[in-house]
């Protein structure tokens, strides 16, 4: 399975930080979270098939470009997912996005798919689906079982995301080895919990301002499974 993890550069250890602290405000952990989200999904789209596409400049020369050599979507795993498309339709505005819920359930804490909604010609299409946290990989591999049902290729699943965990990642690839990962960070390990060390948080309550800071009364909060 191809996994590419961004560069860790001092610049987005600086993003991290700010994200990761349990004090910051909504507002300086949605600035820091779209330049990483940003910085994520230009790397997905760089894992696309691309054509040569040469265009007229100003002062009268032929430039020799680039444009994508087949049709792209995107597809939200819902509620934390969605931080991810503000980013991506500034990138690419006319790209469809489509939705996928799934929940832990709370008696078994196995995922469950609620509900679904995707461009109908998907199985044509290129897929890039946003989560921003592979903890245990439950939803992610639920998410891209039901892609494969629609018809999309398993290597046509570019799998954008924040942080994963190792555990994550292991269980992600050994059913579905043809699926890109892209990740900002691979995180240390799953502790008894399943929460990332050193971890973030819930990123959805973070990012949407349901929650004040990285966890209830200092402790910390993964929805992801």
């Amino acid at each position: 399975m191809p996994l590419i993890e961004l560069p860790q550069t001092q610049r987005l250890r600086a993003l991290h930080a700010e994200m990761r602290r349990a004090t910051a405000p909504r507002e300086t952990f949605v600035a820091n979270a779209n330049c990483v989200i940003r910085n994520v999904l230009e790397l997905c789209l760089d894992q696309l098939p691309y054509c040569d596409r040469s265009v007229q400049t100003p002062v009268g020369a032929t430039y020799l470009g680039a444009e994508l050599d087949e049709p792209l979507c995107a597809v939200s795993i819902v509620r934390a997912g969605e931080s991810m498309e503000f980013e991506l339709s500034k990138m690419l505005p006319a790209i469809p996005i489509g939705k996928i819920l799934i929940q832990r359930d709370k008696i078994t804490k196995q995922p469950r798919l609620f509900y679904s909604a995707l461009p109908e010609d998907i199985a044509q299409r290129h897929v890039i689906m946003m989560e921003p946290m592979l903890a245990t990989g439950g939803s992610a591999l639920m998410a891209i079982s039901e892609l494969l049902k629609k018809g999309v290729q398993e290597k046509h699943v570019v799998f954008a995301n924040i942080l994963a965990s190792p555990e994550g990642i292991k269980r992600v690839s050994a059913r579905y080895p043809h699926v890109t990962i892209v990740s900002s960070s691979i995180e240390q390990q799953l502790n008894q919990e399943a929460f990332m060390i050193p971890g973030i948080g819930d990123f959805g309550d973070r990012y949407f301002g349901t929650i004040s800071s990285g966890g209830q009364n200092g402790q910390q909060v993964e929805a992801a499974v």
